[in-house]
């Protein structure tokens, strides 16, 4: 075995011949609560799902021990892939879908949580049923965390992500995230995700945009909530990582890109006069806890809007 690499299996594994590979990649997180969540569908299941969990280089051994454990002794047919060293989230989950050995893989974040108890069970169905191309089952914030410090990050999810499926099958490609994200196989081989992104955002949104052109994106309500809502000073550090992301979406797909609301916002904000002088206020206007939630988040999106004008 490398030292690089490290390869832990359940029990079931081996004589398992899943049609659907959930894949999750983490980093720095902990999804044992997930897995537990996860295995309560194994007797409905028979083997027909597995699990392929992958550690991108958090580096902590006793995680990584109390992993190992839980993956032993799940029913789901599961595997722990170790990596000493970090690889990105594009190559992570590129990592993930050579590992997997179902027909069709369901990209699930670490910080997900299935809102309900067939979860598991309805993404088989559907593979069974339709063996669609690509499939988005939607996310929401039930079980999120409800605290004050979320806040405005709970705001700006709820206006722009958790919305309905019959309103994001009217623009497939922008509402199509890895946290909870249908793919079949031969469609991964044909667009796999795009190495070249670092740091956080974008890169499922560019896949989509280049699989829409060649394939159905199908959306459907089978939601799992975003436990992982962030902080205004998380958020704001992510936005940051973004715009260089964003930046090579912009470059590959002006077609698309050019009608999103973010666009607009940042060639709108591109004609300010002296932004870079502005922008750090609406970051420090967002961080106001004494501002209305409402204030905060439009300061946010200002904030992201003004960064993205450099890209535009």
């Amino acid at each position: 075995m490398s030292k690089r690499i490290q390869t832990i299996d359940s029990a079931s594994r081996r004589r398992a011949r899943p049609a659907l590979s959930v894949l999750i990649p983490f980093l720095h997180d902990d999804p044992s609560d997930l897995l537990a969540r996860l295995d309560e569908e194994a007797a409905a299941l028979e083997g027909s799902v597995e699990v392929v969990v992958l550690d991108d280089g958090t580096n902590d051994a006793d995680l990584t021990a109390r992993l190992s454990a839980q993956v032993r002794a799940l029913r789901l047919p599961a595997r722990l892939i170790v990596l000493k060293t970090n690889e990105g989230r594009s190559q992570g989950r590129n990592r993930l879908a050579a590992a997997a050995r179902g027909g069709s893989l369901l990209f699930l974040d670490s910080d997900m949580r299935p809102d309900h108890r067939r979860f598991l069970q309805d993404w088989a169905d559907l593979v069974a049923r339709e063996d669609p191309a690509v499939a988005f089952g939607g996310f929401s914030l039930l079980q999120a965390p409800d605290e004050a410090r979320f806040a405005v990050h709970r705001a700006m999810a709820t206006r722009s992500d958790c919305v309905p499926y019959t309103q994001r099958a009217r623009q497939p490609e922008k509402y199509v995230y890895t946290s909870n994200l249908l793919v079949r196989r031969d469609v991964f081989q044909a667009e796999a995700f795009d190495a070249g992104f670092s740091g956080w955002g974008w890169e499922d949104v560019e896949w989509a945009m280049r699989v829409s052109r060649r394939f159905r994106v199908v959306h459907l309500d089978n939601p799992a909530t975003h436990m992982g809502l962030d902080t205004v000073e998380s958020l704001s550090a992510k936005y940051e990582q973004s715009a260089p992301n964003f930046a090579r979406v912009v470059a590959r797909h002006p077609d698309i890109v050019s009608g999103y609301p973010s666009y607009r916002a940042a060639r709108l904000l591109k004609r300010v006069p002296g932004l870079a002088a502005v922008r750090p206020w609406m970051k420090r206007a967002a961080a106001l806890a004494w501002l209305p939630v409402g204030a905060r988040a439009f300061s946010l999106r200002l904030y992201r809007a003004a960064l993205y004008a450099e890209a535009v």
